[in-house]
């Protein structure tokens, strides 16, 4: 079972910086994307940025300018590196990762799993 480690929240005040880390457990993983979600108390878990094995990048809107997620693929790590941060950023941050494990002589099907998340606090 792959097991995802956060680590790098906390408090910082607006405008601020906090960089995220996840690593992985399992070394023998066929990843496919790695990501940073948040949800914030009453609201639904968002998308923050996601990296696909091919290295493309997506951010929600609300990221954009301000936040970059980069991945290091032989440590099966993703990062997330925020700046300017707001009060609205204010959430636990939970690390995804989507992908395979050996199976046979292939590989399982696709799967995601959790972190068990980080808590990011912005004071105004």
């Amino acid at each position: 079972q792959v097991q995802l480690v956060e680590s790098g929240g906390g408090l910082v005040q607006a405008g601020g910086s906090l960089r995220l880390s996840c690593a992985a457990s399992e070394i023998i993983f066929r990843l496919n994307a790695m990501g940073w979600y948040r949800q914030a108390p009453g609201k639904q878990r968002e998308l923050v940025a996601i990296i696909q094995s091919g290295g493309s990048i997506d951010y929600a809107d609300s990221a954009k300018g301000r936040f970059t997620i980069s991945r290091d693929n032989a440590k099966i790590t993703v990062y997330l590196q925020m700046n300017s941060l707001k009060p609205d950023d204010t959430a636990v941050y939970y690390c995804n990762a989507k992908g395979s494990l050996p199976w046979g002589a292939g590989w399982g099907p696709s799967m995601d799993y959790w972190g068990k998340g980080t808590l990011v606090t912005v004071s105004s």
